[in-house]
């Protein structure tokens, strides 16, 4: 498409694999012009971005059987529906977290069919409208910016190793080769709410997005994606490196990634001083140690909960401590032995006694017995 002046252009692709090891895919993607109310079956190039934005968004099915394919299908579809709809007079940012709302109770109702019971999707989503970036996100699905040949997660994982990583309990190390490493806080349609992280993101020509399933975050480096998509041909070449990648090195689960880049005259360039950092905004985050508590009527916890962090000892603590062994030592020695009666006492001794008495009468019956021998024996010599 012919770059015009003042516009933002924008090229996309998305592929999706099963992995090795699983039957069913429980992963969707999207990519959606939600102006002209299509979405994309092939790589775009140079994509007008029009007032409505376009869509990207990742989301990971669970659930088990067909249930996961619906719950991420099912987001993915509801959210561009909430978006392609006319909502005027509200801000962007208050539109994406009302949608992502939206696709939750869809997604939580239709789980109380018994078949479906249980199942839910992660969600990543990134719409772009003019020169800013919107990014929702929900469970442990993944969006990255590259930038000057930088990379960086724009969103933070909601995940039980994450919280722990958070509160000091394990290494971001420990927590990639943890046994909890899958296990989320929340997730679209496990809850009748949700709370919604939301960043924004100010463009710069060039800059070009990452989303993707934990399939493929839990098998590359940050390093090893950004490495790919500059040396490339293109998006589509890109996307199936990191796909062969993710099976090779196990393919346990679905992988899937959309890549989209921003350019046209409509985006500023980048200047050095724009860091990733200084051009991203949280707009509302989410506290993991709260989203990890049950809700007053589930029977039973989203994620084990967290262990309680370790309390500084302070030199009162210890103190009081020691008092306390005090204490109860001195208690302890209060308290007498059972006295023994005195008739116990006096049979033991007397038992003893006695035998000491018998062992001396023997010895000297011995005594007497070997004086007689020697005396009659020195007679019969005689």
């Amino acid at each position: 498409m012919s770059q015009t002046n003042g516009q933002v252009l924008l090229s996309a692709f998305g592929l999706t694999d099963v992995g090795v090891v699983r039957k069913n895919n429980e992963d969707s993607f999207l990519i959606a012009d939600l102006e002209r109310e299509t979405e994309a079956d092939r790589a775009w190039h140079d994509a007008p971005v029009g007032s409505k934005g376009i869509l990207l968004a990742v989301s990971d099915g669970m659930g088990g059987a067909a249930a996961g394919e619906i719950a991420s299908a099912m987001t993915v579809g509801s959210l561009r529906q909430w978006l392609g709809d006319n909502h005027e007079g509200v801000g962007t940012h208050v539109l994406i977290k009302e949608a992502v709302e939206e696709a939750n109770r869809n997604v939580f109702d239709a789980a109380q069919d018994t078949e479906r019971r249980g199942m839910g999707a992660t969600l990543t989503a990134v719409l772009v409208r003019g020169r800013m970036a919107h990014i929702a996100e929900v469970g442990d699905s993944r969006a990255y910016l590259i930038r000057q040949g930088r990379i960086r997660q724009v969103t933070r994982d909601q995940s039980y190793v994450q919280l722990l990583v958070e509160q000091g309990v394990v290494t971001r190390e420990q927590a990639e080769k943890s046994p909890h490493r899958n296990v989320i806080l929340q997730a679209m349609g496990h809850r009748g709410d949700v709370v919604v992280a939301v960043g924004r993101l100010e463009l710069r020509s060039g800059d070009t997005f990452v989303l993707c399933s934990d399939g493929l975050s839990g098998k590359m480096t940050e390093a090893e994606m950004r490495d790919i998509v500059e040396s490339s041909t293109d998006f589509p070449e890109a996307a199936t490196r990191m796909i062969a990648i993710a099976n090779e090195r196990g393919g346990e689960d679905n992988i899937t990634v959309v890549l989209a880049r921003v350019s046209g005259e409509g985006v500023p360039a980048v200047e050095p001083s724009d860091g990733i950092t200084r051009t991203l905004e949280s707009i509302q985050d989410v506290d993991l140690l709260e989203r990890s508590s049950p809700p007053a009527a589930a029977p039973a916890p989203v994620a084990p909960p967290p262990p309680p962090p370790v309390l500084p000892v302070s030199s009162e603590t210890v103190a009081m401590s020691a008092r306390d062994v005090e204490k109860a030592t001195a208690k302890r020695a209060a308290v007498k032995a059972p006295e023994v009666p005195s008739e116990v006492v006096e049979a033991r001794k007397g038992g003893h006694s006695a035998w000491i008495w018998i062992a001396v009468a023997v010895l000297l019956l011995l005594a007497i017995v070997a004086v007689l021998m020697i005396v009659f024996g020195v007679a019969f010599l005689r």
